[in-house]
This record gives structure tokens, sequence and C-alpha cells, in this order.
């Protein structure tokens, strides 16, 4: 599940960057979107697994309601990430929440052990809000962080959390 909110005035902001993922895997394994109730959904092939990609119609601070019918066991959700530089790509499993209101909102429905594809956008400058800052353009560094947060997202699917976190979690 890509974390977002809906609407053309949130597409390109920092928080929105799990919706851009949730396409960019759509686009490469030939999902098409279908609405259902509080969700987007795309089912593709990812490998050998089928899987069914996710964008809630919710605003963020209220995903988890999106998820009924899902169960954590199977879950990766691709969020932004203050506490990440920007444009970096971590897996990451369990945990809490860390002021992200989207990532409290699934803790809140599932628990909090789920895999997680956090994409950094960095903390905002000097005098800007937080929520000035996830909310305003995208960087460039970001946007290019999309297809390497897809890499990450198949690597989960494909070898296990383990395995995508010695590949993804490399300090450079």
């Amino acid at each position: 599940m890509g974390l977002g909110n809906p609407g053309r005035s949130y597409e390109r902001t920092r928080h929105n960057v799990g919706f851009l993922v949730a396409d960019e895997l759509a686009r490469r394994h030939g999902g098409s979107w279908r609405k259902r109730k509080r969700v987007e959904a795309a089912p593709v092939s990812l490998g050998l697994k089928d899987v069914t990609l996710l964008k809630p119609t919710t605003f963020m601070n209220n995903s988890g309601s999106a998820l009924a019918g899902y169960g954590a066991e199977n879950l990766i959700v691709v969020h932004d990430d203050l506490d990440l530089p920007v444009g970096t790509v971590r897996v990451k499993v369990g945990g809490g929440a860390g002021g992200h209101n989207g990532l409290r909102s699934v803790i809140q429905r599932l628990g909090p052990d789920f895999v997680r594809v956090r994409v950094g956008i960095g903390r905002p400058p000097t005098g800007m809000t937080v929520t000035d800052h996830v909310l305003s353009r995208m960087d460039a560094a970001v946007r290019d962080a999309v297809p390497r947060a897809a890499d990450a997202v198949e690597a989960v699917v494909e070898d296990g959390p383990e395995a995508a976190m010695n590949r993804f979690n490399i300090r450079s």
C-alpha cells in the first residue's frame, strides 16, 4: 500500500511519494486501478506472486480504514519519512509511527508488525512547519527515488524483507 492523500492538489507533494511508488509498480507490471470501498486496487503479478497494489482514497490520517479485509502479515506500506535524507530508500519491519499520521492509522488498525519501504524527504528547513513541508512540492531527489523504492517493494515480495534490507539499507 502506498500512502498519500487523494486529489489533484496533493499529487506531487512529498507526502504522496507512496502513491507514486504504487503507480510505478502498476506501470511496470501491467496493473490497472479499480475503485473499491476506501481504496483503489490494482492486482498484478510480481515475480511468481500475485499481489494487490493499494492506494487509500481516504486522507492520510485515516489510511488504516482502507485496510478492512487485509492483514499485516502480507502488508508492505510505502511512505515518506522525515528522518531519512532526501531520496534515501530504506526497508524496515515493524516499529512505531514516528509521528507519521498515516502509519499511526495503519498501526491502530493492524498493529505495528508489517514491512515498510521508507522514502526520505528530509526535515523541513528552518521556519517551515512539518505540515507545510510534507504538503509542498516534491524535490527531484524524492521523485528520482520512486523507481528505487519500487525496486525495494519487488525485492521484499520476491526475496523477503531481510534480503531487501541487506540490499537497500546500505549507507553510501
